[in-house]
């Protein structure tokens, strides 16, 4: 059954078509990854499906009941928790709101009494009754607890309030979810609690995501933007790139054969065009225009060149640290925290929101050779970092760190001015700032192209050890799979900070695992240290 269907649907900005006439369907059951590069036209496509965006052309069909995630975490901050979550369901809100005027009145007439009747009936139709506690186990589980579920929405943490925007779209049973980038904020515990609410789901699901190993083990089916069109692949989203490389491949194959075929035809036509055989001629020519190659749509997606290279490598011990510890007041993030990095250990973080794994990449950094002392940053213990250590460290939280008043190249170059102007630009280019986009304003650089930027800077200094917080959040499946491998190649030591369990998986050799003031440190990759839990 058919849950959402778009039919000849067409959008453009200027001269700029993000899709033409494109038909597609949302099936009951069916779990759909919405992909496609930065500015594909994903947002604007989940726009058109939720209402918040009219079509230029063409129309959408949506189901009534529809869960929908969020942009505006200010929207609700006003609001208790728990009911910003039951709000998810617009009909059962209403009737909510409107009995309890009726219940408010001193007196009520006849017709109050058959209003209220009315109510009460949507009420029970909704579950209504248990509205609060189906709320109050959804919270619980995107780790939301309960002593904040009577709190105003003002009062949490942006990724808190994401979490409960998240319950909001989850409530009442929709008949289709529409989330986009629904993984940002969570941590991993969370990411597995929704991805098995999803994979219970019977509704019809539409998904915008960055992260790789989340859509391929959500998604039944891909619906690709790209050629200005939505091509639906089955499977998840690795098997959508093996299938989309095979029959652009084809087609590519396809078209060289007939390249080839019409090369011959007009040798043919050019050698025996004056001559006696002109039926033949004509013929070919008709052939030729028969064959004549129509041009292969170009694709959207353009794929960063990410490559870690150190000027030289550090002594054997990357860092030495001895009795670390860091409270905040009463909480205690970390205690007496002893060991040893080894050049070439790739340490990968985990734990819950909260539980300091950024505290513990800035006490690190608090005596790093390249960064000012930073005493508050560590309450006891020492670091001692290792033989001609020189770190590249992206932070998480980028506001101002790029400089604002000049352009790409000049931020980039301060860093080196002794690099040429055609190395600065070469960068540049790897990271998609081609041609003129070098010259962007600073001031003017959305979330993603500031990400690049900073790897532009990494990569210009050459360090040997890497300290990486949260550096996916702000890039597209193509970055962030060239980050991966990238990083799995880099031959020196790193620290990272992330949420995706692909990276985790294929990059890690050695686990801290942050937990309520305690640290579990394995040694082996992510995958092994999963195991040893089960």
């Amino acid at each position: 059954m058919v849950v959402i269907s778009v039919d000849n649907v067409s959008m453009r900005f200027g001269s700029k078509v993000l899709f033409d006439e494109v038909t597609a369907t949302f099936s009951m059951g069916r779990r759909y990854g919405l992909t496609g590069p930065n500015g594909a036209g994903k947002s604007t496509f989940m726009k058109l499906l939720t209402g918040e965006t009219q079509p230029q052309k063409g129309n959408v069909v949506r189901p009534k009941k529809l869960g929908v995630l969020r942009q505006d975490q200010f929207a609700f901050d006003k609001f208790r928790v728990i009911d910003t979550v039951v709000m998810g369901n617009a009909r059962l809100w209403s009737a909510l709101e409107e009995r309890d005027l009726y219940y408010a009145k001193a007196e009520m007439t006849d017709a109050d009494g058959m209003r209220l009747g009315e109510l009460e009936g949507v009420v029970g139709e909704e579950d209504g009754y248990e509205a609060e506690s189906h709320a109050a186990i959804l919270l619980q589980g995107l780790d939301i607890p309960d002593e904040l579920h009577q709190r105003a929405m003002g009062e949490l943490q942006g990724g808190q309030k994401v979490r409960v925007l998240l319950a909001q779209a989850l409530f009442g049973n929709p008949e289709a979810l529409l989330l986009d980038e629904p993984t940002n904020h969570l941590d991993l515990d969370s990411i597995h609690w929704l991805r098995d609410f999803l994979l219970r789901y019977e509704g019809t699901l539409v998904v915008i995501s960055h992260d790789r190993h989340f859509l391929n083990s959500v998604c039944t089916h891909i619906a690709d933007i790209d050629y200005q069109t939505i091509i639906t692949y089955t499977g998840g989203y690795d098997d959508m790139v093996l299938a989309k490389t095979q029959i652009r491949a084809r087609a590519e194959a396809d078209n060289e054969q007939r390249d080839k075929k019409i090369a011959q035809l007009n040798d043919f036509i050019a050698r025996f065009s004056a001559g006696t055989r002109s039926s033949q001629v004509q013929s070919r020519r008709k052939e030729v225009e028969r064959l004549q190659t129509t041009e292969l749509a170009r694709s959207n997606i353009q794929r960063p060149y990410i490559k870690f290279a150190m000027n030289r490598p550090s002594g054997r011990t990357a860092l030495e640290y001895k009795q670390l510890s860091k409270a905040f007041g009463d909480q205690q993030i970390f205690s007496k925290f002893t060991g040893v990095i080894s050049r070439g250990e790739k340490i990968v973080l985990v734990g819950r929101n909260g539980a300091g794994k950024t505290t513990m990449l800035k006490a690190l950094l608090s005596d790093a050779p390249g960064f000012g002392a930073s005493p508050a940053a560590l309450d006891t213990g020492s670091l001692r970092w290792g033989h001609e250590v020189a770190i590249g460290y992206f932070p998480q939280d980028h506001n101002g760190l790029i400089q604002k008043g000049m352009t790409a190249v000049e931020w980039l170059h301060q860093f080196d001015p002794d690099a040429s102007r055609q190395d600065i630009h070469g960068l540049l280019g790897q990271m998609l700032f081609s041609g003129e986009e070098g010259m962007k304003p600073t001031d003017a650089l959305s979330g993603g192209e500031t990400a690049r930027l900073l790897f532009c800077r990494i990569m210009l200094l050459k360090p040997n050890v890497l300290i990486l917080d949260e550096p996916t959040n702000h890039l597209d499946l193509e970055a962030i799979n060239a980050l991966n491998i990238a990083l799995q190649k880099f031959d020196g030591t790193v620290l990272l900070v992330t949420h995706d369990q692909d990276l985790m998986e294929e990059v890690g050799t050695r686990v801290w695992h942050f937990d309520h003031g305690r640290i579990d440190d394995f040694k082996g990759a992510y995958e092994e240290y999963e195991a040893s839990l089960a």
